[in-house]
């Protein structure tokens, strides 16, 4: 029954996300942060791996959410962290898509966290993840995602030339902060 219930609480993570992504406030989803939490109490890495890294994902896309609504950077580290988490489970190999899914939205984290500082170590490592992605993407013929995708990888690549070109002035596109992980 326990593992019942930790799935509940990931159903109900993803409710309250949808939820929370449809309002401005930031109430469901700091509820839904707290069910995949709860969730990650009886869903563990030894007992349920793929379920495991399911709701790190899962968790790491809803503080991703918070993340762009905050000014500072903790809830985007956070972010990283669990999708980082997830990818130790979710690996190319057992289950590719879904382990491009995570580099994407890892790409996506680490994107935003390289908007609010000055130097390319963030956006490199974006680079990084989305070319991962990219390349399981493509083999799979996933030309939805290969599009997302491919719109992430030129997003971070040109704030990277522009920071190391030193081109002057602002673009509001380079600043905008990622949509929510879907």
């Amino acid at each position: 029954m326990p593992l019942n219930w930790a799935g509940t609480q990931n159903n109900l993570g993803n409710a309250l996300q949808t939820l929370g992504q449809r309002e401005s406030g930031t109430e469901r989803l700091e509820e839904a942060v707290t069910a995949y939490r709860l969730a990650l109490k009886e869903r563990t890495r030894n007992r349920m791996p793929l379920e495991w890294a399911t709701t790190q994902n899962n968790l790491g896309n809803t503080l991703a959410c918070l993340g762009e609504r905050e000014s500072g950077t903790g809830r985007l580290e956070e972010a990283v962290t669990a999708y980082r988490l997830a990818l130790e489970e979710r690996t190319r190999d057992r289950v590719p898509l879904n382990w491009a899914m995570t580099q994407n939205n890892l790409g996506n984290a680490l994107r935003a966290l390289g908007e609010r500082e000055s130097g390319t170590e963030r956006l490199e490592e974006a680079v990084k993840a989305y070319r991962l992605a990219l390349d399981v993407f493509e083999a799979s013929k996933a030309e939805y995602y290969v599009d997302v995708v491919s719109r992430n990888l030129a997003r971070a690549t040109k704030l990277i030339r522009k920071r190391r070109g030193g081109e002057e002035g602002s673009h509001a596109e380079d600043h905008q902060q990622p949509t929510c992980p879907e």
